[in-house]
C-alpha cells in the first residue's frame, strides 16, 4: 500500500478491451490507486494486486492467451505470484493464467461452438479467499460473460484435487443456486466458472466482475471481488501507531 491506498496494476496486452473497465472500478469506484502496466514492461510498479483483464490478446491467435503468456511482463507476474502476490485473471486473463501454468487446466471452445455474451448466475463456492471475503458461502451472483473459449477442463485427478482443496471459487448455476447443464453457458467441467491456485493467491474466472460493478450498468454483484481484495490487504496492515506501515 502507498499513501493508505491499495495499488492495482492492470496489465495491457495488444487486444485487451477490458483494461479500462478494471481501471475504472479500482481507481474510480473503489477510490484506490490504479496503474496500467504495458505488456513489455519489466516492472509491476509496486502493485499490491495485478489484474490480467479480458479481451483478445494478440488477436487470440494460436490459442487464447498462448502468445500473451510470453510477454515480458508475465515473467514479473509469475515471480509476483510465486512470492504470494495477489493476481486475478478475468476471461482472457484466465486463459493467459492457464497458458502460463499459474493455474491448472485448459479453456476449450464453448460446447455450443458459439460466442456467448449474456448475464449468468454464479454460486460462491469458497467465500474464504482474498477475492471473496465480502461474499457469503452459497451466495448467488449475477455477472456477465462474453467469451468463445470458456469451457474449463482438467483431468479427473486434478478435478478431485481442486474440489478437496477448496480451489473451486465460483460455479455456474440458476437463480436459485442450482447447477445444471441448462445453467452452464459453455459446457465447463463441473460447472466451474472460477478457480484459485493451491496457495489461494491467484484467481482465474471467465465471468466479468468489472462489468457488474458500476450501479449505472444495473448490476453490482461483481464489485465485491475488488472490494474483498482491498479489505484483505488492509487487514494485513498492523493498526498500531508504533508499527505504522508494518505488515503481518
Amino acid at each position: 500500500m502507498k499513501n493508505g491506498k491499495v495499488r492495482f496494476g492492470v496489465v495491457v496486452f495488444p487486444g485487451s478491451n477490458c483494461d479500462h473497465d478494471a481501471y475504472h472500478v479500482c481507481g474510480k469506484l473503489l477510490g484506490q490507486d490504479a496503474v496500467f502496466l504495458w505488456h513489455k514492461e519489466h516492472s509491476l510498479q509496486q502493485s499490491d494486486v495485478v489484474i490480467l483483464p479480458g479481451g483478445f490478446s494478440y488477436g487470440d491467435y494460436l490459442r487464447c492467451g498462448a502468445i500473451a503468456r510470453f510477454s515480458p511482463v508475465m515473467r514479473e507476474v509469475a515471480a509476483f505470484a510465486a512470492d504470494g502476490g495477489l493476481v486475478i485473471g478475468i476471461c482472457n486473463g484466465f486463459q493467459i493464467l492457464v497458458e502460463a501454468g499459474l493455474l491448472p487446466g485448459v479453456l476449450l471452445r464453448n460446447a455450443s461452438l458459439r460466442f456467448v455474451c449474456r448475464h449468468v448466475h454464479l454460486r460462491v463456492e469458497n467465500a474464504f479467499t482474498p477475492f471473496t471475503g465480502q461474499y457469503a458461502p452459497g451466495e448467488v451472483l449475477t455477472v456477465p460473460i462474453a467469451h468463445g473459449d470458456g469451457n474449463y477442463f482438467v483431468d479427473d485427478s486434478t478435478l478431485r484435487e481442486l474440489a478437496s482443496n477448496g480451489q473451486v471459487v465460483f460455479r455456474y448455476c440458476d437463480a436459485a443456486g442450482v447447477t445444471s447443464p441448462e445453467a452452464n453457458p459453455n459446457g465447463s467441467l463441473a460447472h466451474i466458472a472460477g478457480i484459485v491456485n493451491s496457495s489461494g493467491n491467484v484467481l482465474g474466472m471467465m465471468p466479468h466482475p468489472e462489468r457488474a460493478s458500476d450501479p449505472l450498468l444495473g448490476y453490482t454483484d461483481g464489485w465485491r471481488v475488488f472490494a474483498s481484495l482491498v479489505e484483505h490487504i488492509e487487514s494485513r496492515v498492523v493498526p498500531d501507531r508504533h508499527l505504522a506501515g508494518a505488515r503481518v
